[in-house]
């Protein structure tokens, strides 16, 4: 979940959202052949890229400062539908038309932010490069499993409230709220929701308790971030102003105070001192501590060590799942490195001190 909300209400409102009565079919247009397109998207967001912390959504509308800011991207592979479907994420969406191309158009797929088929062009897009960064660590079904190796169904603007959720039932599957600045507009609010799915991907039983709910928010802060400094690195951009500093764009909406971030990686919070039984206000514990782990033995190792933690993981508690995180340190790289890893925990409240 994107915005501070109670896990149950949350899935009161997913399912009275499937009693809606489904909007009549729309014939489909024939294949296009295209699997691979070209788009603009932000990279992440434009609060990021102009450093303008004035920005307004203005109810949704074009402006030339928030057009500037989109960025030509590759989307990898497409189906061939002609419709944003692939490997990784197909856009499931009823709101406006839904994207489409062929080799005529150039499999072009290039919107401004005031059309839905722009988000529906950001979420494809982040999505994939978020298995992209997987399969960087190794996540590629040979080396380790797949994490989140499926297609991820994406539902753009169906939920007419300023929120987002993940979730694995009935179907595994993302939705992205409208209200101010529409969710899928920002890069860390798609990542951040597939920080969820990742834990949903493996492990069966990850949700367990509340703390382990927290864990998971804390993941989807850390997951963004690290992705889009790894997506911005490889378009060639190596420096960020404020990189702990979560969905700057979307919390313009709701926020008074620059920089506007929806929550941060770098509060303070100490375990359990700081628990307050909200599982964003508590993620911000966890969240701070992988951050921290990145400094601590590189982001390649803290990233891989995280992910081989979180397989199988019975949802439990911070030190539970930190003592996991610093076993897979020691066993993948070396024990100087693992006693790091020890020590950002203990920074944190999370692993007591020996």
């Amino acid at each position: 979940m994107l915005r501070p909300t109670s896990r149950r209400a949350v899935l009161a409102v997913m399912v009275a959202s499937l009693a809606i009565a489904a909007p009549a079919a729309v014939v489909a247009k024939p294949a296009s052949g295209c699997t691979t397109g070209t788009a603009l998207v932000f990279l992440p967001n434009p609060v990021v890229t102009t450093g303008n912390e004035d920005l307004k959504d203005l109810k949704d509308s074009d402006q030339a400062v928030l057009n500037d800011e989109r960025v030509a991207v590759t989307l990898t592979g497409l189906d061939g539908s002609g419709y944003l479907s692939g490997t990784w994420a197909t856009v499931k969406s009823e709101t406006g038309d839904a994207a489409y191309s062929t080799p005529a158009d150039g499999c072009t797929y290039e919107y401004t932010r005031h059309d839905d088929r722009f988000e529906q062009v950001m979420a494809y897009y982040w999505v994939t490069r978020s298995q992209d960064y997987l399969h960087t660590l190794g996540f590629d079904g040979r080396r380790w499993p797949l994490v989140n190796g499926d297609q991820q169904r994406v539902r753009i603007n169906q939920w007419g409230v300023d929120n987002s959720f993940a979730t694995d039932h009935p179907k595994d599957e993302m939705r992205f709220g409208k209200g101010g600045v529409d969710d899928a507009e920002d890069a860390e609010v798609i990542l951040h929701e597939m920080g969820h799915q990742i834990h949903f991907s493996q492990s069966a039983d990850f949700f367990a308790t509340e703390e382990a709910g927290a864990i998971s928010e804390g993941f989807g802060d850390y997951w963004a971030a690290t992705v889009v400094e790894w997506a911005m690195a490889q378009a060639g951009v190596t420096e960020m102003t404020d990189p702990k500093c979560i969905m700057d764009w979307d919390s313009t909406s709701y926020t008074r105070d620059a920089p506007h971030c929806l929550r941060r990686l770098d509060t303070g919070k100490v375990y359990p001192t700081d628990l307050d039984g909200e599982v964003h206000d508590d993620g911000e514990i966890w969240s701070q501590a992988l951050w921290n782990l990145r400094s601590a033995i590189g982001t390649q190792h803290a990233d891989t060590a995280i992910l081989l933690a979180q397989f199988d993981w019975v949802g439990t508690t911070m030190p539970d799942l930190a003592g996991r995180i610093v076993a897979a340190v020691e066993a993948q790289y070396t024990h100087a490195e693992a006693l790091d890893a020890a020590a950002v925990f203990t920074a944190r409240g999370i692993v007591p001190t020996p």
